[in-house]
């Protein structure tokens, strides 16, 4: 069963903005810290951003300052806003839930920046 769906992805010029989606079961939601990772072409996966249930945030150095994470409890959503975006950050947008029992992932989205 599909239990994180990514939307929002797409094609953008350089220095413009993207809302990236997840909508979660409400058990996921509730017992799993979640996060954003993105894997370019030939490149490992790598972590953008995480929030806990609680609310706190981490970013990757590449991103800090451009990007927002953050969680709608009622909604059971989860949101990547990404401003200023760059070439560099054209890779497809996994979002992910996970605590020491669990790991799970979307499907990813496509994020394309370019002229």
């Amino acid at each position: 069963q599909v239990q994180l769906v990514e939307s929002g992805g797409g094609l953008v010029q350089p220095g413009g903005s993207l809302r990236l989606s997840c909508a979660a079961s409400v058990t996921i939601f509730r017992f799993n810290a979640m996060g954003w990772y993105r894997q370019a072409p030939g490149k490992e996966r790598e972590l953008v951003a995480r929030i806990t249930i609680g609310g706190s945030t981490k970013y990757a150095d590449l991103v800090k300052g451009r990007f927002t994470i953050s969680r709608d409890n009622a909604r059971n959503t989860m949101y990547l806003q990404m401003n200023s975006l760059k070439a560099e950050d054209t890779a497809v947008y996994y979002c992910n839930a996970n605590s020491p029992a669990n790991d799970y992932w979307g499907q990813g989205t496509q994020v394309t920046v370019s002229s």
